[in-house]
C-alpha cells in the first residue's frame, strides 16, 4: 500500500530546498537500499585461491556472510623480492574474479554421478554377490560391458549414493589388481599447486597399491616433451619474475597475458628496460601487441621453423666454430654427452637407445639399479652422470659389430684422462 501511496504522490515529495533550488530534501521511502548495502556486507574476510584447471594459486580475499561468498578481491600483501624487480601482486585475472559464480552455479557437479545403466546392473548384481564378484560380473561380461560403454558420450548419468560408488571403485580396484596386477590402475591427483592434501592423498593411494602415478601433464596431454628429453627434468624451469632478468625474450606456445595473466606484466615491463621481445604465433595473439618482432610462421610450418633454428645453432657453434661457453653448456646441463647405441635398419644404422650402465661389463661399479642410469662420455672420462669417473685398464663392453665380427671396447687411465683402448676381435654375439 506504501509503494501505492509513493506512486501517487511522486511529485510531492520534495519538502524542502537548498543552494537557491539546485538541491531538495524529500521524505520518500529510501529503505530499498539496505538490500545494496546487504549484498556487501560481510561476517569475515579469508584467504583462498582459484585451484580448478590453473597453477596460478593467486592469493584473494574471500568476503563470506552467512556462510556464502558475497564478493572477492586480490591480496595486497605478497612479500617484496628486491629493490629492483617489480611486485609480484596484485596477482589475479578476471576467471578467478568471477569463480565465485562457479560455486554457486547450476552447472556445478555437487554429488557423485554414475551412468545410468552400469548403476542399474550395479544394483542388481550386488542383491546376490560381493562388491569384487558384482564387479567382476560386469565388466568381464562383454554384452553387459558394451550395454554401459557404448553410451559414453551420450549423457545418461544419475545421482548416485557416495557409500555406492566408493564400494564400486574399491572394487574395481581390488579386481584389477587381483585379475590383471596392480600396474593396470592408473591414477591422476590434483597438482601440488592447486592442494597438496588433495594430491599427496592420491598420489599415495597410488603408490601403496602398486599403480601408477600420473600427472597433470598426462592428464590435459600439453607436456611440452623437449624440456624432459633434453634436460632430464620436467619443466623445472625459474619462475617468471626471472623473465625481468632477461635482455631478450621469445614468446612462442603461450599467449602470456590471456594464460597466464597473473605474470604478464613481468614480460610487459621488462620493455621498459630495454628488453627485445619477439613473438612467434600464427594468429596475432595478445602477446604479439607486445612484441618488437612479430613472427607469423604459417599454420603448421611451426615444427619446421624450430628445427631450422636447432640446426642453425649447431652448426655454428658446434660443428663449424666450437664454442667453448656452448660445450660446456652442453655436457653440464643436457642430454648430448650421453652416449647413444646404434643398430641396423635396412642396411644402415639408425639411433637405438642410450647406453646403460648394465649394458657395460662389471656395470661401471654400479651395484644399485645399473640398468637406470646412462652413460656419459664427458671431457674422455666415461661416467655416470652425478657419479665418479669409473674404472681402472678394463674391458668396458663386448657387443656385435654390424660388419659381422665382434668387438670389445675398454678404457686406459692416462694422465688423469680416460682414453678409449684399440678394440679387439672377439667371438660373435658374446657379451662379458
Amino acid at each position: 500500500m506504501s509503494h501505492f501511496l509513493d506512486r501517487l504522490t511522486f511529485f510531492k515529495k520534495t519538502v524542502a530546498e537548498y543552494s537557491n533550488g539546485h538541491g531538495v530534501v524529500s521524505n520518500e521511502d529510501r529503505s530499498w537500499e539496505n538490500a545494496y548495502r546487504s549484498r556487501w556486507q560481510q561476517d569475515k574476510v579469508v584467504r583462498s585461491t582459484h585451484g580448478v584447471n590453473c597453477t596460478g594459486s593467486c592469493s584473494w580475499k574471500i568476503f563470506v556472510k552467512n556462510g556464502l561468498i558475497t564478493w572477492e578481491i586480490q591480496q595486497t600483501d605478497y612479500p617484496r623480492t628486491r629493490p629492483d624487480l617489480p611486485n609480484h601482486e596484485p596477482r589475479g585475472c578476471p576467471r578467478g574474479a568471477s569463480y565465485s559464480w562457479y560455486v554457486y552455479s547450476a552447472q556445478r557437479v555437487k554429488y557423485p554421478l554414475i551412468r545410468g545403466r552400469l548403476m542399474e546392473m550395479w544394483r542388481e548384481a550386488r542383491k546376490t554377490l560381493d562388491p569384487v564378484a558384482a564387479w567382476k560380473s560386469i565388466s568381464q561380461d562383454p554384452e553387459k560391458a558394451k550395454r554401459y560403454k557404448s553410451e559414453r558420450g551420450q549423457g545418461g548419468f544419475v545421482r548416485a549414493k557416495w557409500d555406492e560408488v566408493t564400494e564400486m571403485i574399491a572394487a574395481s580396484n581390488v579386481f584389477t589388481i587381483k585379475e590383471f596386477g596392480p600396474d593396470r590402475i592408473y591414477g591422476f591427483s590434483p597438482i601440488p599447486a592447486m592442494s597438496m592434501v588433495s594430491y599427496a592423498a592420491g598420489s599415495r593411494y597410488m603408490s601403496l597399491i602398486g599403480g601408477v602415478c600420473g600427472s597433470f601433464y598426462d592428464w590435459y596431454c600439453d607436456l611440452p616433451p623437449s624440456s624432459p628429453q633434453v634436460w632430464g627434468e620436467q619443466t623445472d624451469v625459474p619462475e617468471s619474475a626471472d623473465w625481468y632478468n632477461s635482455t631478450y625474450l621469445m614468446v612462442w606456445g603461450s599467449n602470456v597475458p590471456q594464460t597466464r595473466t597473473p605474470d604478464a606484466h613481468f614480460y610487459t615491463e621488462v620493455r621498459n628496460k630495454g628488453t627485445k621481445t619477439v613473438a612467434v604465433s600464427s594468429d596475432f595473439g595478445e602477446m604479439v601487441k607486445f612484441g618488437d618482432i612479430w613472427l607469423a610462421p604459417r599454420q603448421g610450418t611451426d615444427a619446421a621453423l624450430a628445427l631450422a633454428m636447432g640446426h642453425v645453432i649447431l652448426s655454428e657453434f658446434h660443428n663449424k666454430n666450437k664454442s667453448q661457453y656452448f660445450d660446456t653448456y652442453c655436457r653440464q646441463y643436457n642430454d648430448m654427452p650421453m652416449l647413444v647405441m646404434l643398430k641396423m635398419h635396412e642396411g644402415q644404422l639408425i639411433a637405438d637407445r642410450y647406453l646403460r650402465a648394465s649394458d657395460l661389463t662389471g656395470h661401471m661399479g654400479q651395484d644399485n639399479n645399473p640398468e637406470w642410469k646412462t652413460v656419459a662420455a664427458t671431457w674422455g672420462r666415461t661416467t655416470i652422470p652425478n657419479g665418479r669417473p669409473w674404472g681402472t685398464t678394463r674391458t668396458l663392453a663386448t657387443w656385435s659389430h654390424p660388419t659381422g665380427r665382434s668387438v670389445s671396447a675398454g678404457v686406459n687411465r692416462a694422465h688423469g684422462t680416460w682414453k678409449c683402448a684399440t678394440a679387439i676381435p672377439i667371438k660373435r654375439g658374446s657379451r662379458s
